[in-house]
């Protein structure tokens, strides 16, 4: 705690230290009359003294300052560890505090930097080194050349382009280069098509896609499109994760004033610790979402994009009698 920390003003602060050098001075010079020195000395040593308190609480005014600029040298090395000392209440104080937020979410930020390189990184070198080996045993004549081997090759490059283009796509939605084209459409309507799309994908593995709309005439409003692309992350990810002969259900409904969207499958579901990190990139948890065939990990970030873009929420719970359910909510 320095001197002067308590005082909510730089100007009333520089106010005391101008008093208190005026005192100071004209205490010594008082003291010097009566002791008779000479008023040449007297002079100096007043000078001498008030420049010393002077010093003393100006050296507690600009501590926070100095502080920032060793920062600031750290942080332009790369150093977002560092922070302000935050003691004062007045506008030095005030920038201290912002100095360390804002340092704060540096760190953050460059944490997210180097994990989302090295989940790229992780992801683009299982197709690649998939790719790899087949051309190598291709060029090596140690497998043949024929429509079975370009069939495997295809899907590791369709698993490429998905990547880039969830990548492309989240990129855009965090800078906020993606406008919405709102307009009111039925959620039976919106449900359907979202169905049919992934009809074909859920009999190859067995899966029933059903719906329920209540009321049959709910309307939303909203970007139909992108809110179709959140529905069908949130189905493609149920049926990844159903059993056979499961079934998804696909859920339309109001309450308390919310439009709701439901999807529940009937897989392991999520571990209660992993509801909120499912949806952070490439995350997968160990029990309820990893799949050795599974997606890239960005489906749920670009949901949940999506989904705060439309002023709503998303979340994950848990699904009655097993399972896993997940929410959108929708204000009206």
């Amino acid at each position: 705690m320095r001197p002067l920390d308590f005082l909510g003003s730089i100007k009333l602060k520089l106010g005391v230290v101008i008093l208190a050098a005026v005192a100071v001075t004209v205490a010594v010079v008082s003291l010097g009359e009566r002791a008779g020195l000479s008023p040449v000395l007297t002079g100096i040593a007043a000078a001498v003294l008030a420049l010393a308190m002077v010093q003393l609480l100006a050296h507690g005014m600009t501590f926070p300052l100095r502080e920032m600029v060793t920062a600031a040298r750290a942080m332009a090395r790369g150093d977002y560890s560092r922070r302000v000392t935050a003691t004062s209440h007045d506008e030095v104080g005030e920038l201290a505090r912002a100095f360390n937020t804002m340092a704060a979410d540096l760190a953050e930020v460059d944490r997210m930097r180097r994990d989302l390189v090295a989940n790229v990184a992780h992801e683009l070198r299982t197709p690649i080194g998939a790719l790899r080996v087949k051309l190598e045993n291709v060029v090596d004549d140690v497998e043949p050349f024929e429509r079975a081997t370009l069939e495997a090759m295809l899907r590791q490059i369709e698993r490429l382009g998905t990547l880039v283009e969830q990548l492309l796509e989240l990129s855009k939605l965090e800078s906020g280069a993606v406008p919405l084209e709102r307009s009111n459409f039925l959620a039976a309507t919106l449900l359907e098509h979202v169905v049919d799309e992934w009809r074909t994908h859920a009999e190859i593995r067995d899966v029933r896609l059903e719906t329920d709309v209540e009321p049959r005439s709910l309307v939303l409003h909203g970007d139909e499109e992108r809110l179709r692309q959140v529905v069908a992350n949130l189905v493609a990810n149920a049926i990844r994760h159903s059993p056979r002969d499961g079934r998804v259900l696909l859920r339309a409904s109001q309450r308390d004033g919310l439009t709701r969207l439901e999807v529940a499958d009937e897989g392991p579901g999520i571990p209660p610790g992993d509801t909120e990190r499912v949806f952070e990139r490439f995350y997968r948890s160990d029990q309820g979402r990893s799949s050795k065939e599974g997606g890239s990990g960005l489906g749920l970030s670009i949901a949940r994009w999506i989904v705060d873009l439309h002023g709503g929420t998303i979340r994950a719970e848990s699904a009655d009698p097993q399972g896993c359910l997940m929410v959108v909510e929708l204000s009206r």
